[in-house]
């Protein structure tokens, strides 16, 4: 019986040699000191040292340098207090290998009382691999994360380009009824006026009759002039659309310019009409820029003024230098712009809720601005409903143009 006794103890322990030997994670024992007193194959494999490098030391060897300075201090104070921080508990560390290769790795301590004291057992399980795959999902996470938000903010981009055409396709569908609109308006009236007074000039046979004819023969002209006025804003924002438009510049005598225009805008002034120029005696009114594009801005700022000022009134033509720059105003005692109004008094075809009823094509204004512009300057205007309004050209003396 004893012998089978002792032959089943040696059996047992065969076989937990071999489980010891055989198993996939580190399996490491130590004394109450510290001490490594046994280590399976896979703790040698994964620390790099040989079973009898390791069997003796410290097993603070196998740990990175600040753990390795303390690790008596915290295997003393558990001794002492008996509160675990990895004993019988568990938790992630890092090892470090031969080499100096430091890794992380799963560690749980177990603790047994034997006769002869106290055995400490570690089983340590590689998490390189783990890291590893958790950071390719944490990448692939961040990528993925990131493809997101690309492709929102795409989707974005794309939603606000859509919207802009949407937009643009709305403002040309409104730019095309307010063209048809005008044009039909501003075509028929004097064409009407061309058919008629050509239809009572066939009337008119007798000599004594010349009077009417004459004065239907000035209402065809002024209608042709209507006509071409219309034409040639439908022509100059053409070209201004297409670039064609080109500033020459050369140095002008602003004094002598403005005079041009209003001897330009007389033939449009009202009975009882009247321009005042008004500039600064002292001022120098050399300036360089193009004479043909501002002459149109000023002309068309007068004629604007006349239209809008019905009645015997002061039309101010103002002209000032200020350092590097000239201001040229028009000032009327006019209808004046509606307050819902001033926002798009630049845009094309837009016209003013009270002036439906004034001939005009909505373009004048808009040219003004896009000549101003084309000058290195720009236009604002003040206004008051019923009372008149200022326009203010600002240009550079000298146009970089």
């Amino acid at each position: 019986m004893i012998n089978q006794h002792t032959m089943s103890q040696e059996d047992d322990e065969h076989r937990l040699r071999a489980l010891f030997e055989m198993a996939t994670d580190g399996i490491i024992t130590m004394g109450e000191r510290g001490v490594i007193e046994t280590a399976n194959r896979a703790a040698c494999e994964l620390f790099g040292y040989t079973i009898g490098e390791l069997r003796g030391q410290k097993v603070n060897m196998l740990m990175p340098e600040h753990d390795r300075k303390h690790h008596d201090e915290y295997l003393a104070r558990y001794q002492r207090t008996r509160v675990p921080h990895i004993i019988g508990i568990g938790r992630e560390v890092t090892g470090r290998c031969k080499d100096g290769r430091e890794f992380p790795l799963r560690l749980a301590v177990s603790e047994v009382k034997l006769e002869g004291g106290t055995l400490y057992t570690g089983i340590l399980h590689d998490l390189s691999e783990f890291h590893l795959a958790r950071k390719r999902v944490e990448d692939l996470n961040r990528n993925l994360e990131q493809k997101v938000m690309d492709r929102t903010a795409a989707l974005h981009e794309r939603e606000a380009e859509l919207k802009l055409a949407l937009d643009k396709e709305r403002q040309l569908n409104e730019l095309k009824s307010r063209f048809l609109s005008m044009a039909s308006h501003e075509f028929k009236t004097p064409l009407s006026t061309v058919l008629s007074s050509a239809e009572l000039i066939e009337l008119y046979t007798e000599t004594d009759q010349q009077h009417k004819r004459a004065r239907h023969l000035d209402r065809i002209k002024s209608a042709v002039e209507q006509l071409t006025e219309v034409l040639n804003d439908f022509l100059s924002l053409s070209r201004l659309e297409q670039g064609a438009i080109v500033p020459e510049l050369r140095r002008i005598d602003l004094r002598a310019l403005l005079s041009t225009c209003i001897e330009h805008s007389e033939g449009q002034l009202y009975p009882g009409q009247y321009v005042t120029l008004d500039l600064v005696e002292d001022d120098d009114t050399q300036l360089i820029t193009d004479p043909k594009l501002l002459r149109h801005v000023v002309t068309n700022l007068l004629s604007n003024a006349a239209k809008y000022s019905p009645g015997e009134d002061e039309i101010l033509l103002q002209s000032r230098t200020l350092g590097t720059s000239v201001q040229i105003s028009v000032t009327d005692r006019g209808i004046g712009v509606a307050e819902e109004d001033r926002s798009r008094v630049f845009d094309r075809f837009y016209r003013g809720h009270n002036v439906e009823n004034i001939q005009g094509t909505g373009l004048g204004l808009n040219i003004v601005a896009q000549y101003a512009e084309l000058l290195g300057g720009h236009v604002s205007f003040t206004s008051a409903l019923g009372q008149g309004t200022t326009f203010l050209i600002e240009l550079p003396r000298t146009s970089s143009n």
